[in-house]
């Protein structure tokens, strides 16, 4: 089962999870990391990071954020390349999470972002699909080369 981490501005983030569990009862895998006014950075890292570790079973874990660009998605971007099988979502809102609650049972992390950022465009986006639009800057030649 995918972990997922709900991570938003204010407490969006748990209100979004405490909605969740009204509806659906007590949720594994799952952690609300709110971003909150004034919260350094590095805090946010280290609540996100624990968060990560306690929602992954070894499946995946998908980032679920508010706003692209902004700190919830770089944090969890940052953390998503040392991490295997973790994906970063942004625009996410509370009905498209109780939608595709189920599908973190039956997905890999490869098809529950296809398929969130399918449902949820042109709001939704992921950070592969944002790479995808502007690929990794590569040298064509080495300037130091003899």
């Amino acid at each position: 089962m995918l972990g997922w981490v709900i991570t938003c501005h204010d407490d969006r983030a748990q209100d979004m999870l405490d909605h969740l569990e009204k509806n659906y009862g007590p949720l594994t895998q799952c952690r609300a990391v709110n971003f909150w006014r004034g919260l350094s950075t590095n805090m946010l890292s280290r609540m996100m990071c624990d968060a990560m570790h306690a929602v992954d079973s070894g499946d995946g874990v998908i980032f679920l954020t508010d706003r692209s660009g902004e700190a919830p998605y770089r944090t969890a971007a940052l953390m998503s390349h040392k991490h295997p099988h973790c994906e970063v979502i942004s625009g996410i809102s509370y009905p498209l999470l109780e939608l595709y609650f189920p599908l973190r049972h039956t997905l890999d992390h490869a098809a529950f972002r296809e398929a969130i950022v399918a449902r949820g465009t042109p709001d939704v986006s992921s950070l592969w699909h944002q790479q995808q639009k502007n690929p990794p800057f590569v040298l064509l030649h080495d300037l130091y080369a003899n």
